[in-house]
C-alpha cells in the first residue's frame, strides 16, 4: 500500500485526483510489482485513465496476457464501477484497498461489483489498509480550489 500511496502522491504534480494504484504479480502480497499506476485523466485527457486500470494495462502488457490470475490489485481507494469490472474482467485474485468510497465504490460502499455471484469470477476483497493516510490524502486535494 504504501506504493500505491507514493503513486497516488505522484498523481497530485498533474492535478490528478490523487488515487495510486500497484498490481503485485504472482506470490500473493509479497509477489513482485508487475505494474504501477496513478490517477491521470487531466494529464491524458482520457476519461478511463484511472489508476486501477493503468495498473491492469501494464500488468497485462508486463505478463504478454490479460488474465492476471494470482495476482493482486493494490490501490489507495475503493475502485469505481470501471476499475472493479477491469479487475473482475481480468482475473485478478485479490483487490486491496485503502479508504472506502461512499459515494462510487463499487467493494461494498455504493455497490459490491467484485462479490457479486452473478459474475463469472469474484475477486477476494480486503478494505481499510492504511484508510486515513489513503484519505487524508484525498481530503486536502479536494480542499484546494481547481
Amino acid at each position: 500500500m504504501r506504493l500505491a500511496l507514493a503513486e497516488a502522491r505522484a498523481a497530485l504534480a498533474t492535478g490528478d485526483v490523487p488515487v495510486g494504484a500497484v498490481l503485485l504479480g504472482p506470490g500473493g502480497p509479497e509477489g513482485p510489482v508487475l505494474a504501477a499506476g496513478r490517477n491521470a485523466r487531466e494529464a491524458s485527457g482520457d476519461p478511463t485513465a484511472h489508476a486501477e486500470v493503468l495498473a491492469i494495462r501494464g500488468a497485462a502488457a508486463a505478463l504478454g496476457g490479460w488474465r492476471l490470475a494470482d495476482c493482486t490489485l493494490v490501490v489507495t481507494l475503493e475502485p469505481c464501477t470501471m476499475c472493479a469490472g477491469a479487475a473482475v474482467a481480468a482475473r485478478v485474485d485479490r483487490v486491496v484497498y485503502g479508504a472506502r468510497e461512499e459515494k462510487t465504490g463499487a467493494a461494498g460502499s455504493l455497490w459490491d461489483v467484485l462479490r457479486d455471484r452473478r459474475l463469472n469470477h469474484r475477486p477476494e476483497v480486503v478494505g481499510g489498509v492504511l484508510p486515513q493516510e489513503a484519505a487524508t490524502l484525498l481530503t486536502a486535494f479536494f480542499r484546494e480550489p481547481r
